[in-house]
């Protein structure tokens, strides 16, 4: 099976990424860290058997390693004010390709192809909820139907359960739940699952810098 796996990403810009993790990281520590996520993430995105990659990308690219990976991928600009208009925009800029969505973040390194490949199984809808209470993965048969998450508040601890609520009428299958990497628990949680990605590796080096 074909399907879209749209990738939600910011550029690794260092003050606009990741700035629950300062302190105790520096802005451009939490820019490394940021920019592992996303690669990582891109990296099982890209390995994913029947996936289409795209990133809707926020920002403009300023790491060599960033932009060779975005390269294999088809980048299209995010569109609108807030954050749940960007994701209908999204959804709706994929559509054109007639292929179920499987959308994700770059939040959560610890994904795998594998994972991925089984999260696209559904009939119409997939939810995957997040431990603080959001969602990292949303899968629609049709994006256009991604306009119902216009009115949803965004990053709030019931996120997760009013999106269920707007996707009332379809089937939703409930997918794995993960930790997103906000603040530096959750990072070092999430390298501890993945200790061979780059993302680990950065927490090591920066740890190692700090001693």
């Amino acid at each position: 099976m074909r399907f879209c796996l749209l990738v939600m990403a910011k550029s690794p810009v260092p003050g606009q990424v990741k700035t629950r993790l300062c302190p105790p990281l520096t802005p451009e520590e939490a820019a490394d860290v940021a920019a592992a996520s996303l690669l990582d993430t891109l990296s099982a995105a890209l390995a994913t058997p029947g996936a289409v990659p795209v990133v809707a990308l926020a920002g403009s690219v300023r790491r060599d390693d960033v932009r060779d990976a975005l390269a294999e991928c088809v980048v299209i600009p995010q569109r609108g004010w807030t954050f749940a208009d960007r994701l209908v925009h999204a959804h709706a800029d994929v559509a054109r390709f007639g292929l179920p969505v499987l959308q994700i973040g770059m939040d959560t390194p610890q994904v795998t192809p594998s994972l991925l490949e089984s999260c696209a199984e559904f009939e119409e809808a997939a939810l995957g909820f997040a431990l603080d209470g959001g969602w990292w993965a949303l899968g629609l048969r049709d994006p256009l139907r991604a306009e119902v998450l216009r009115d949803v508040p965004m990053s709030r601890t019931d996120t997760g359960v009013r999106t269920l609520t707007a996707l009332l009428g379809m089937k939703v299958r409930t997918l794995p739940i993960l930790s997103d990497v906000d603040t530096m628990v959750d990072a070092r949680a999430v390298a501890a699952q993945v200790p061979g990605g780059r993302f680990a590796a950065t927490l090591t080096e920066i740890a190692a810098v700090r001693r």
